[in-house]
């Protein structure tokens, strides 16, 4: 991988850096990508485990079944 330095930073090139350093800073993007950010990974929903939950409380009818 080749080394990087600010001559080839977009900020350098276009004259926006305030930075009087000789070496690439944290904000450094390369020229070519202009002010793209650099991909970030994608976000992936997990599939339902189930659909109808374990356990449910009985309906009306069921739970007069049971006192009678």
């Amino acid at each position: 991988m080749p080394k990087v330095s600010c001559e080839q930073c977009f900020f350098r090139v276009n004259l926006l850096c305030a930075l009087a350093v000789d070496e690439p800073c944290s904000t450094f993007r390369p020229h070519e990508a202009q002010l793209k950010p650099p991909p970030q990974l994608r976000f992936v929903f997990r599939a339902e485990r189930r659909t109808r939950a374990a356990w449910a409380f009985p309906s009306a009818q069921e739970q007069a079944a049971l006192h009678v």
